[in-house]
């Protein structure tokens, strides 16, 4: 028989859903519903998903029940900082509290934390990859784990640290250790490392705005379904790598690599508010104290993978490393910044995008204007916490692709290193000048964008590239799904493995734009209940 907390928690997994298997960032303003006695209202990371069976266990022994809503770590300390939180959620659950701690506005309203459970965010490579570089019977640091992907001597996944706490953390830990200053990294020494940073993520292969679809790409590169190439490992959380592997999922194990010079380790503190009423921390009280009785913690782990956090719990056998060393993490927000700006626009791979856009008849009105913005926010425009960092960047190239009843003229920015501005300033006229008018040709506007990507990539194969299709209606005009299927393997092999990101808006076929994102390896985002532009910036966690 379900108990009520597991009806509860599925309606709200259903609801925070931006894909068929993997919780993206829900929005976090809307609210969690009116405090309950026994009820605690929770922002949470997506990740916490694994987390329904010990949960439910919980509500049983102290009657203490959990509504969680799925958030990103930067959209949730965002929603802190804007108030959006306030009477609606009773406590926030993310991995780490470094990032909101940081900003001033949302650390004051973190209140008592209480720490549940653990997990180091390392590097984890197939048994055969691991064995060729000679790291599985002895300890690498950083600094040579960053020598040999500057070789390419191996690739990997990672997710995007401006939308994810394991990408951010991977950043943190290898500047910090190929720093070696002892102290948590500043802006100065970012620009000391930033040639070994090159090094280290010039072997990045994928980006991702989530865990769980950073895991669905590597195994589709895994077993040949997307063409774009074996990735051979991930940088992500231990119990990530420790579950993939004891359920086989992957079609080879990975062995998990402990740098030895120190890692970054989520802590995952559970988290009351600051404004939390009475009933809500003696619930808190309640249900943190159980979660760290041994018998709990032997659950978490056994469950989750993560370690447990109460002295007297002994490590499982699953967990090969003990002795991990942790490495400072920046609590400047001047240094965050420093080192996300750094990562976008010097050290990682250039990205290169292509907007098919919706720019037929039905855009008239409101929509068209929500789609200029959108764009236009991309350019700097947008000064939120998100905003800032998920704009167009340095080293970036653009092209947009209007269609109504058939494709229009591709347009391409490409944005200099260093001062971006004048390119900016042309995005953003190009996007406030969009005038909608037509049919709606969404296939022949998407077999075209490959036709523009194939020179683009020919000329410069090394970025992340993407193709991003909006509409706000179905097919009318030209060649439809169907030919589009059937066509899609004639398609040069090298961008066959560029993922379609489709956007759901208006009278958009769900169904249709499922399909294209599952046939191209992208994932669909819907914009029909929420803001485009806070698509688009979340669209930006996977270019």
């Amino acid at each position: 028989m379900r108990t009520p907390f597991t009806l509860v928690l599925v309606l709200l997994l259903v609801s925070a859903c931006t894909g068929p298997t993997d919780p993206g960032p829900a929005e976090p303003g809307l609210p969690a519903g009116p405090p309950r006695p026994g009820v605690l209202r929770v922002l949470a990371g997506s990740e916490l998903t694994d987390m329904g069976d010990v949960l439910e266990e919980a509500a049983a022994a102290t009657g203490v029940r959990v509504e969680f809503t799925f958030t990103g770590t930067l959209e949730g300390t965002e929603a802190l900082a804007g108030g959006a939180v306030d009477g609606r959620y009773d406590a926030v659950w993310f991995s780490s509290n470094r990032y909101p701690a940081g900003v001033p506005e949302a650390a004051r309203r973190l209140g008592a934390q209480v720490e549940v459970m653990s997990s180091p965010v390392v590097l984890g490579l197939t048994g055969s990859k691991a064995r060729e570089l000679g790291w599985t019977d002895r300890r690498v640091g950083w600094g040579e784990i960053a020598e040999a992907a500057g070789r390419r001597a191996f690739s990997y996944g990672m997710t995007d640290p401006s939308a994810s706490n394991s990408g951010f953390s991977a950043l943190v830990g290898v500047a910090s250790a190929l720093a070696g200053a002892g102290a948590a990294v500043d802006a100065a020494q970012i620009d000391a490392v930033t040639p070994e940073l090159k090094e280290f993520f010039s072997a990045q292969a994928l980006s991702a705005g989530s865990s769980g679809w950073l895991w669905q790409a590597y195994q589709r590169r895994a077993t040949g379904e997307d063409p774009g190439g074996k990735v051979d490992g991930l940088i992500n959380y231990e119990s990530v790598l420790l579950s993939v592997d004891s359920v086989r999922a992957s079609p080879e194990e990975f062995t998990v690599v402990y740098p030895s010079d120190g890692v970054v380790t989520a802590d995952y503190p559970f988290t009351l508010l600051a404004d939390a009423g009475d009933d809500a921390r003696d619930a808190h009280r309640r249900l943190t104290d159980h979660l760290r009785t041994p018998d709990a913690q032997r659950r978490i782990m056994e469950t989750t993978h993560r370690r447990p956090v109460v002295p007297g719990v002994a490590l499982s056998d699953d967990f090969t490393r003990r002795d991990l060393v942790e490495l400072p993490f920046p609590v400047a927000q001047a240094a965050v910044d420093a080192l996300l700006a750094a990562y976008f626009d010097e050290i990682r791979r250039p990205s290169r995008t292509l907007y098919v856009l919706d720019t037929s008849g039905s855009m008239a009105g409101d929509r068209i204007a929500s789609l200029r913005s959108a764009l236009i926010g991309l350019t700097g425009a947008d000064d939120s916490l998100t905003g800032r960092y998920r704009r167009f960047r340095s080293r970036e190239e653009v092209t947009m692709l209007p269609f109504g009843s058939a494709p229009g003229e591709p347009r391409t920015f490409t944005l200099p290193e260093g001062d971006p501005t004048a390119a900016l300033a042309g995005i953003a006229e190009y996007a406030g000048g969009l005038r909608e008018g037509g049919g709606t040709a969404i296939y022949d506007s998407l077999s075209r964008a490959y036709e523009v990507m194939g020179p683009l990539v020919a000329a410069d194969p090394d970025r992340f590239t993407s193709i991003v299709l909006m509409t706000d209606g179905e097919n009318t005009d030209g060649s439809g799904l169907a030919e589009f299927e059937a066509s899609f393997g004639s398609v040069p092999a090298r961008l066959r493995g560029v993922p379609v990101f489709t956007v759901l808006f208006g009278e958009g076929s769900d169904d249709e734009l499922t399909r294209v994102a599952a046939l191209t390896g992208g994932k669909v985002f819907d914009a029909r209940a929420v803001d485009l532009g806070g698509v688009f910036r979340e669209i930006r966690g996977y270019q």
